[in-house]
């Protein structure tokens, strides 16, 4: 379909700000409720930020790199941006949900796109009880951390923990640990993306952790449930020829 509404979001970074201000003066900046397409200046941090802001206008969004990583973003070019809207793939992802219970008995709800992590937030490792789908799995794993990712996510915190990189369509879950140390070198599982994961903190008081959900932290958790959430859908335009299969699929050929 032609875009020819456009709102345009930059990060702070000197070179976004710029583009933002020459694309604003070639195209028109309408507030993001009246806009065909958002197109987001910056890098990945900054596109993960404008989806979640954005996520309830409908609206497609389609980055321009002007950070320093770009996987969920396109080449910047101020040229010819009618013509690639006009042109762009559309890839359709969910987000994971994150309910987080801390020691003082408050919940806190958060959406990730990438993944959720849990992170020792102390000098001793932490010990998690991993129970899927109402079945305990794994009774105890001490590690460093541990996070459940989304396909999109894969290729991001999970892949630098050693992760798998899982295609965009795959329907799977990657349950990742950090540093496992017992059992020794665990590496995680492959999830249906259906699965319910909850973690238990074992002796939270002694070996604190913290839950992280695309940057949204809650400490001293004690409980943490994660699932997918299928009634919210991101809209993310790419180029042809450089949406997110190919690019997973890059990724495990460098």
């Amino acid at each position: 379909m032609p875009y020819r509404s456009i709102a345009f979001v930059a990060s702070r970074a000197p070179s976004a700000q710029e583009a933002l201000t020459v694309l604003g003066a070639r195209h028109g900046n309408v507030p993001q409720h009246l806009a065909d397409v958002i197109v987001a200046l910056g890098g990945d941090g900054f596109m993960l930020q404008t989806l979640h802001e954005t996520q309830n206008i409908g609206a497609p969004v389609y980055g321009m790199n002007r950070g320093t990583v770009g996987f969920l973003m396109n080449a910047y070019g101020d040229d010819d941006l009618l013509a690639r809207l006009d042109n762009a793939e559309q890839e359709v992802i969910n987000p994971l949900v994150m309910n987080a219970l801390a020691v003082d008995g408050s919940m806190h709800e958060a959406l990730a796109i990438n993944e959720v992590s849990l992170l020792r937030a102390g000098a001793q490792a932490a010990k998690l009880r991993i129970t899927v789908d109402g079945r305990v799995r794994m009774p105890e794993l001490v590690c460093d951390g541990a996070l459940v990712a989304t396909p999109a996510g894969s290729t991001a915190y999970n892949y630098s923990a050693h992760g798998p990189i899982l295609p965009i369509g795959s329907g799977v879950l990657a349950l990742t640990a950090m540093a496992a140390f017992r059992p020794r070198r665990w590496r995680g599982a492959l999830l249906p993306k259906s699965a319910v994961v909850r973690f238990d903190v074992l002796d939270a008081t002694k070996r604190p952790v913290m839950a992280d959900a695309d940057g949204q932290s809650v400490r001293n958790v004690v409980s943490v449930e994660i699932r997918s959430e299928p009634d919210i859908c991101h809209r993310i335009l790419f180029d042809p020829g450089h949406g997110l299969e190919e690019r997973l699929l890059r990724e495990q050929f460098v």
